[in-house]
């Protein structure tokens, strides 16, 4: 007998997922999207398969709010070899060079804090970054190297957590943008002895953090009602932007695509907007003159399927 396939729902809502190792982020959420049967869903930042971590997952309309976790500061827990270089900067590529190890913690701690501030990052070549319309892992698995030109990024803080031998742990605090991957090869150089990548998680995305993520084997093991408890409200992620609450008539007008008048004292720029209290909005833009413009607005909810109550 033939089972009729599912059919895909209006799901709103961030899924803290806890990314296995061997899954692209894609993969990951793949599989949470088939579990959940979302229609709509994307993720908020790329980890290699061979890291875990926290790795937010946006349905429905939080796919709105996505580019902010995007674009927020990351925290992670990184084990790097020392001793050897790799063609993907990691322990899945071939080994390049090999070199002996010999260093002291006073000089471990000088290398690491040339990397902390604002500093010029080289991508690496097995990366997404597109350079002429075509991704640069594609040209580096064609042997093709082309020069990358440095990104500014920014390291809040790089600690050392441990060191044995030829093995160092460290966290790292850092901007969006910033490849782990390239930091501890150039970190590795520094040093004098190459270095890669042996492990990596991610510990910390804006105003979330790992502890309350969940694994994707403890969400295949959940009910049905139970996955969907795992739903974060979407303005969870923008909890770092003023709130204002606006009177029920200028929601109204508002969410018609109007400029409403914002409450006094309202800073510029952008806020979460909420209707008088309650529904979250969206997002809007505080003008010079104190009133405040839609930018990205949800749908009424009468229009989704299941929107997780937001606290």
């Amino acid at each position: 007998m033939t089972k009729t396939p599912r059919s895909k729902r209006d799901i709103n809502g961030i899924l803290l997922l806890d990314k296995p190792a061997g899954y692209t982020s894609n993969q990951a959420l793949q599989a949470v999207k088939h579990l959940l049967q979302a229609r709509k869903a994307g993720h908020t930042g790329s980890l290699d398969p061979l890291a875990t971590g926290l790795l937010p997952l946006c349905f429905g309309e939080a796919t709105k709010v996505s580019q902010f976790l995007l674009d927020a500061d990351k925290r992670y827990w990184v084990a790097i070899r020392l001793g050897q270089t790799t063609s993907t900067y990691d322990a899945e590529g071939e080994v390049l060079v090999t070199r002996p190890v010999q260093l002291t913690r006073p000089v471990i701690e000088a290398a690491l804090r040339q990397f902390q501030g604002e500093i010029q990052q080289i991508p690496p070549m097995y990366s997404a970054i597109k350079q002429a319309g075509q991704p640069l892992y594609k040209l580096a698995r064609a042997g093709i190297e082309v020069e990358r030109p440095p990104r500014r990024v920014v390291i809040h803080a790089l600690s050392l957590v441990r060191w044995q031998d030829d093995r160092l742990e460290l966290t790292v605090s850092c901007s969006k943008g910033t490849y782990i991957r390239s930091l501890a090869h150039d970190l590795g150089e520094t040093l004098g002895c190459g270095g890669h990548v042996m492990g990596l998680r991610r510990l910390a995305t804006g105003g979330f953090s790992v502890e309350q993520a969940i694994t994707l084997e403890a969400l295949q093991n959940l009910p049905e009602d139970g996955r969907l408890a795992r739903l974060l409200p979407l303005d969870q992620a923008l909890t770092h932007l003023p709130a204002v609450d606006l009177s029920l008539n200028a929601a109204y007008y508002l969410c018609q695509g109007q400029v409403v008048t914002a409450p006094h004292g309202v800073p510029m720029g952008v806020v979460r907007l909420y209707e008088a209290g309650g529904r979250f909005l969206g997002l809007g833009e505080v003008q010079s003159d104190g009133r405040v413009a839609p930018k990205r607005l949800l749908r009424p909810p009468e229009q989704a399927d299941i929107t997780p109550e937001i606290g």
